[in-house]
């Protein structure tokens, strides 16, 4: 659109909020906090806005995007998430995020007229009924042809005067950057908290990435395997494979996750998993998680046995030891693991799971470090590949 001339005036008020966006917000890491800020400093400078919103696209795993909320009044901005299926909902089709998203330039609505001569929504409605007077949405591009979402709406009687609009249409590339700059990095710490665990990726954000480098942890090491999956993946749909599988993860990560262990990866239908040990209560928490996801699995069954699916059987090997944590692979690709003694063993009670009959195996090392709060149930000595002598090992029935 093509903004008004400014007066000198307009033009100094100007210049000084994009001086502070541009300027002023290097030390602020999140953007709704600068957006907050943002409305404030624009009422203060005159410009009448009574309620805004920025809407991000951020591809989370769990969610599309999400929703910075401002309203006169507050310090600090809502957030909301939104979900992958919003585009089928009635609060979407529509709106003005609709027609933004499909190519529209500017979405603007005098509220102050009949709605039935003006564009019929929800929102608008809303609006109205909290007095709302005027409405302006535009696209904010970022790099590459995204397109993001910025609101404004006042209460002022006549709407907005096109100054006003003209100060809102200019600070946008200006917020264009300053907003991808925080979607950029936080799309990198969601991506590394996603794929490498959230303590892993504030090693590697904080510069922990040249091949080779690692620190030695203390921690009890948890791994987990399926039963039968080839079988299951040979014969079963793609999908319904993946949808098992999600089921079984989400049953076996989310309680880990709860009780301060972290998943470093996941190996095909098993997953590592790690509770250092400078959390003192770090063995009793892992037996917890063990626990919960024990009853999450029989949930998981349940719900598998009335879709006529057979239950899911698995393996869980503990041990706790000394693992080197750190940067292994070619000189183009790492991996950021934990390897070590300690981690085989904790493997290799996995796998005499089944041949024991026993779906929870714990080393001596571990149970001695758990103490009396568990009731543990020694199962003998046995052989373990890879290591001289026989290893006492102990069940968890919990």
């Amino acid at each position: 659109m093509d903004a008004p001339t400014l007066d000198a005036d307009a033009a100094h008020r100007d210049n000084d909020l994009v001086h502070w966006l541009t300027n002023g917000t290097r030390d602020e890491r999140f953007i709704d906090n600068i957006f907050a800020e943002l409305c404030i400093r624009l009422q203060q400078a005159g410009i009448p806005i009574k309620r805004a919103s920025l809407h991000l696209l951020i591809h989370h795993p769990q969610w599309l995007g999400a929703r910075i909320l401002w309203e006169d009044g507050m310090r600090e901005a809502e957030i909301a998430r939104v979900d992958y299926d919003v585009g089928e909902r009635s609060e979407y089709i529509g709106s003005p995020a609709n027609e933004i998203h499909e190519g529209a330039t500017e979405v603007r609505e005098n509220l102050e007229r009949d709605p039935a001569t003006g564009r019929k929504h929800a929102v608008f409605d809303e609006m109205r009924a909290k007095g709302l007077t005027d409405y302006v949405a535009w696209p904010l591009y970022h790099t590459l042809g995204k397109r993001h979402l910025v609101t404004f709406a006042t209460d002022r009687p006549g709407g907005f005067e096109e100054e006003h609009i003209a100060t809102l249409s200019n600070l946008l590339p200006v917020l264009a950057l300053v907003s991808e700059i925080r979607m950029k990095n936080r799309l990198a710490r969601t991506l590394l908290e996603t794929y490498v665990g959230s303590h892993a990726s504030e090693l590697i954000l904080a510069g922990a990435t040249r091949r080779g480098s690692g620190t030695t942890v203390r921690a009890a090491i948890m791994i987990c395997d399926l039963r039968g999956f080839t079988a299951i993946s040979d014969n079963w749909p793609r999908d319904d494979v993946i949808d098992l599988l999600n089921g079984y993860f989400d049953a076996m990560s989310e309680p880990i996750a709860r009780h301060g262990g972290e998943i470093l990866k996941f190996i095909g239908d098993g997953l590592l998993a790690i509770f250092p040990l400078s959390e003192p209560q770090a063995c009793a928490n892992l037996l917890r998680a063990v626990t919960e996801a024990r009853q999450a699995m029989t949930a998981l069954n349940e719900s598998n046995g009335d879709t006529g699916r057979a239950p899911l059987n698995y393996g869980i090997g503990v041990h706790v030891g000394d693992v080197m944590y750190g940067n292994i692979g070619s000189r183009a690709r790492l991996d950021f693991t934990v390897i070590g003694p300690a981690v085989n063993m904790a493997s290799r009670l996995e796998a005499l799971t089944k041949q024991l009959g026993k779906p929870v195996l714990l080393s001596r090392a571990f149970a001695d470090s758990v103490g009396s709060e568990f009731a543990l149930e020694r199962v003998g000595e046995y052989p373990v590949r890879g290591f001289n002598d026989p290893i006492e090992l102990f069940a968890y029935n919990g």
